[in-house]
């Protein structure tokens, strides 16, 4: 699987992107050259230098060790969120697409609902609800991801029950959990894993664009959206300080997008 990743061009850049990125976030405070607001005034409005290579901001931050330190505050905040969402999405769909009926027709059209919204407004909506937190933003990812997430196990869930391997699972008398978990689930893998690789980069966007708005994060937090909300005002004297965390989100969805991409082709591939 690995090697079919890397098999062609934009599949070898997204994995690497990815991987990088993953590990900036594991591992980007510990190389960080200068702490997470640690400051000098006599070094601030600097470009870029051997000293600061990112430059430096109206504060006299180091740019570079910022953008170390907020990889894993928004991979983080945005993982978690995916992850919940995938969780919550999988057990909806595999019930509602099994058991079918009322359960499945009142899922849907909650679902629905929810998806009517655009995603930054629900989103929006819902914090004003719970409040600006981090733990308000996971509720948001998850309200907001669970319903495509869902839709996306029912539709695969659907075109699985009926197939030999479950319906003798259901004449040997197995259980619910045992026919989810042990006989469907595995054929939804695939699907639900190019799912959550793609809820991840808008889980990303969504988490950039909710701290430039100055929702869920506060400063000195060095969210990646909420650097550039604060740089906005000093684009013409530091573009550096709005450019480079721009930059570093733009990188992250592309790859995680160039990777969703190559791990729908290798898993199609398998199956096939």
């Amino acid at each position: 699987m690995w090697k079919t990743l890397f098999n062609s061009p934009l599949s070898a850049i997204g994995t690497t992107l990815t991987a990088f990125f993953l590990l900036l976030a594991l591992f980007g405070g510990v190389f960080a050259p200068y702490r997470l607001n640690e400051q000098d005034p006599t070094a601030a409005y600097q470009p870029p230098t051997a000293q600061h290579w990112f430059g430096t901001d109206q504060l006299g931050r180091d740019v570079f060790s910022r953008i170390l330190h907020g990889a894993g505050d928004v991979l983080g905040l945005a993982g978690a969120g995916t992850g919940l969402a995938v969780v919550l999405g999988t057990f909806f769909g595999l019930v509602s697409g099994y058991q079918g009926g009322w359960l499945d027709e009142a899922l849907m059209r909650l679902f629905d609902s929810l998806l009517a919204l655009p995603a930054l407004l629900l989103a929006l909506l819902l914090l004003g609800t719970l409040g600006g937190n981090a733990f308000s933003i996971l509720i948001v990812l998850a309200a907001v991801y669970t319903p495509i997430v869902a839709r996306v196990v029912r539709s695969v869930t659907l075109g699985l029950k009926h197939t030999a391997y479950v319906d003798a699972a259901r004449l040997r008398g197995e259980s619910l959990p045992y026919i989810l978990l042990r006989e469907i689930l595995p054929g939804v893998l695939p699907a639900l894993a190019v799912e959550s690789a793609l809820r991840f980069s808008y889980s990303i966007f969504l988490v950039a664009s909710l701290g430039y708005l100055g929702i869920g994060v506060r400063p000195p937090s060095a969210n990646w959206g909420l650097m550039v909300s604060e740089a906005r005002d000093f684009a013409r004297q530091i573009p550096w300080s709005m450019y480079f965390p721009v930059g570093a989100i733009v990188l992250l969805v592309i790859g995680i997008n160039l990777f969703a991409e190559a791990l729908k082709r290798t898993l199609q591939g398998e199956t096939e």
